[in-house]
């Protein structure tokens, strides 16, 4: 499939969602070559506190009301940050979270940009994606390490 063009002020965000999957290729790679899974684990929970919940934040208060809090997309595209948020948290197998968080990560990565995002740049106003833009370079000024 080739690649979307994104407006530019979307740009910022879809190349997080480009991060985000480069997790996803680091965790299969880890699951095979590396046998400090707990390590592993710390490494991608340093990153979901570092970036994801940055980014979830932008796209819960910015980009989602650009469609509406009762838009069917918007509830899937929440309800999977839950869940991907207590996937994160979880304390069973190291192993087994890991494969899931990969699994689901990507999955939702793929939604957000090839569904949600498409459709929010076909409907967002100038001012709409300013404002987008405007929030993630504070949230972005906020978590900076």
């Amino acid at each position: 499939m080739p690649p979307l063009e994104r407006h530019p002020l979307l740009r910022p965000l879809s190349r997080e969602h480009h991060h985000g999957l480069l997790l996803c290729w680091r965790i299969r790679r880890d699951l095979t070559t590396r046998t400090d899974h707990d390590q592993v684990l710390a490494e991608c929970r340093a990153f979901f506190h570092s970036d994801l919940l940055p980014h979830f934040a932008v796209e819960e208060e910015v980009v989602f009301p650009v469609l509406g809090h009762a838009h069917p997309l918007v509830h899937r595209a929440i309800a999977e940050h839950r869940r991907l948020a207590r996937l994160f948290q979880q304390d069973d197998d190291p192993r087994t979270t890991l494969s899931k968080i990969e699994d689901e990560l990507e999955a939702h990565i793929r939604f957000e940009e090839r569904v949600l995002f498409q459709l929010v740049q076909e409907q967002a106003t100038p001012e709409e994606l300013e404002r987008i833009d405007r929030m993630h370079g504070l949230v972005d000024t906020a978590f900076a390490h």
